[in-house]
């Protein structure tokens, strides 16, 4: 893309580097500009390599693009890892006092910043960011204005540390723009409103706006800022948030909100969404509606806590024992993570059944800029068929009733004169149970016809798929959730090549879109399903649910985002006749810069 740099910002975790990332992201909206951020970093509290992406455009961007231009070292192992991913043209700013570079790549500016002398002696260690921001503001053609603006806004209650920070950011800038040649591609400014947002914040946010009241949930990386959000605002919101002993606890606690009548929410991943499970399987015997976030993140087990995978699917899909009704939804953007919450708690309490949202940590712990105007977005909240009052006449209710849509009108437990029993044993209308004493077979086949009868009702309102890209292309690239993003570039680049392709992201899983699918992927050449997994979930998924068999696959599962040149060079070796192609971001010459030890061995999603 033109008029757009991307910026590597490294250190050990604790350094400060996530907020020198912030402060720029902050100062490049504050100009109009987009930015896509993505962190690599190690589970541990504190030590052990960071390394913040940021790309940064006048144009919209949908992922972290692929080779560094811009890079902050801000200790002397992010200079040994990346410096030779820097591209001709682009520069690094360091500590000249501490951090000894090697050989940079050809055409690739050094630029050491006299640290100590910029901030003062008695500054305090953090202040080395500060002036390396600075200075890197000015190299990119930054207005100093809006990075001060940043400080005066970030330390509002703190004058003194506002000064102390301008005051070494405009040293930094001041000695690179006068020591250093600018990039030659400076941003620039445009008059576009821009926020900055955050994925566990838009799902916290978009839940918020949908009406939800009461939200629970057990800490548990990469979800853990949905809780964060929660917890600062549901004060303020009227939003009840619980943080609860464990994630069954948790699961429990937001059904029993639930068939009270209150929307209700909670978030966890992998390891947590399997506590859940059974609880899973009550909403959905029970019709209780609940809205439900699985955070992936890379598995089985404990796995990698702190990196991306789009693993959980067959997790989603299998949450429950026997024939269960839910809604299974993947949104595909930061922003779209915001929207998909209006539909969540919609479906929720129109078809009385948990809608399970797979997310994943490059959406939820990414951070991007959206222009302000998409945020004054009112949600329609549709509750479905409810009885709020009673008119006084004794009768005999129905909480299960066999209706034609197989949805009840559902009563909030206590209103008079509609007494009902919900149990976890399969039940009649009543909800009397069936399965202690004499299973009557018509009872059971009559209640699973009308619970499945709902699944219908979702299909036929959910927003139908379509192909972006040359309709009469031959090859169609199908993707699921966050890999929306990458993909779309990879086909825009691929068609500016010559390689004529389009490109199909399927965000409703269950219930799957059949009919549409099928008939949009129908005498394809070449079906490619790009996805973050080994096993590749979402190929089988697809054959499962329309008998259609991928013609190949793409598959990256090392930890690590797809960058666009992976899916670009992915598609070229599956052109040439490979079926599968494993992406990993471990490119020829990679190497471990020190010994394997605690913090410091990680893998770079451009080495």
């Amino acid at each position: 893309m033109e008029n757009e740099i991307i910026v590597g910002i490294g250190g050990a975790a604790g350094d400060g580097g996530a907020s020198t990332a912030d402060n720029l992201a902050l100062t490049c909206a504050r100009q109009g500009l987009n930015v896509y951020n993505y962190t690599s970093y190690q589970s541990l509290i504190r030590g052990g390599h960071s390394w913040i992406r940021q790309r940064i455009s006048a144009g919209k961007v949908t992922n972290v693009g692929d080779q560094v231009q811009g890079m902050i070292a801000l200790n002397q192992d992010t200079m040994d890892r990346h410096l030779q991913e820097l591209k001709s043209g682009g520069v690094c700013v360091y500590n000249g006092d501490k951090v000894k570079p090697g050989k940079a790549p050809e055409g690739v500016q050094l630029c050491p910043l006299p640290v100590f002398e910029l901030a003062g002696k008695d500054a305090l260690p953090i202040m080395q960011n500060t002036v390396a921001l600075g200075a890197l503001t000015g190299l990119l053609g930054l207005e100093f204005e809006s990075l001060s603006s940043v400080f005066e806004h970030t330390f509002k209650k703190k004058p003194q540390v506002v000064k102390a920070n301008i005051e070494a950011a405009k040293s930094g800038f001041d000695f690179a723009k006068k020591t250093y040649k600018v990039v030659s591609n400076p941003l620039g400014k445009t008059g576009a409103k821009l926020a900055m947002v955050h994925g566990n914040n838009m799902l916290a946010f978009g839940a918020a706006n949908a009406g939800c009241k009461v939200y629970c949930a057990y800490p548990m990386s990469p979800a853990t800022g949905v809780l964060h959000w929660m917890a600062g605002h549901g004060k303020d919101l009227g939003i009840c948030v619980r943080q609860v002993e464990d994630e069954i606890g948790v699961a429990n606690m937001t059904i029993g909100a639930g068939q009270m009548g209150v929307r209700a929410m909670c978030a966890t991943s992998g390891g947590g969404f399997a506590l859940m499970t059974e609880a899973i399987g009550m909403a959905s015997i029970m019709e209780i509606p609940v809205v439900m976030i699985n955070v992936m993140r890379g598995g089985p087990s404990t796995g990698l806590p702190t990196k991306q995978e789009q693993g959980d699917l067959n997790q989603a899909i299998g949450a429950s024992q026997g024939d269960f009704q839910r809604v299974i939804i993947a949104p595909t953007s930061i922003a779209d993570c915001y929207t998909t919450m209006e539909e969540a708690f919609n479906y929720a309490e129109k078809y009385q059944m948990p809608v399970l949202i797979l997310s994943d940590l490059l959406m939820s712990e990414g951070h991007m800029t959206l222009e302000t105007s998409f945020l004054d977005r009112q949600f329609k909240i549709e509750r479905g068929e409810m009885i709020f009052e009673d008119d006084g006449k004794p009768k005999t209710y129905l909480r299960y009733k066999d209706t034609p849509s197989g949805v009840s009108p559902r009563a909030i437990p206590g209103l008079p004169n509609h007494l009902y029993v919900s149990a976890t044993d399969e039940h009649d209308e009543d909800g009397v149970t069936i399965s202690d004493v004499y299973t009557d077979p018509i009872t059971r086949k009559k209640v699973v016809d009308k619970r499945e009868r709902k699944m219908a009702g979702v299909l036929n309102e959910l927003p139908k798929p379509t192909l972006v890209g040359p309709a009469d292309a031959d090859t169609t690239i199908v993707t699921y959730g966050s890999t929306w993003g990458v993909a779309s570039e990879a086909v825009e680049r691929l068609n500016k090549e010559g390689i004529k392709c389009n490109h199909l992201s399927v965000k409703y899983l269950v219930p799957f879109q059949e009919k549409e699918v099928t008939e949009l992927l129908k005498n394809k050449k070449k079906i490619i399903v790009v996805e973050m997994n080994k096993g590749g979930q979402f190929a089988r998924h697809l054959r499962a649910e329309t008998g259609i068999t991928a013609h190949a696959n793409v598959r990256k599962y090392d930890g690590e985002p797809f960058e666009p040149k992976h899916v670009v060079n992915a598609i070229k070796e599956v052109l040439k006749g490979k079926n599968l192609v494993e992406v990993s971001s471990i490119e020829p010459g990679w190497r471990t810069p020190h010994p394997p030890g605690p913090g410091v061995l990680s893998t770079s999603s451009t080495h």
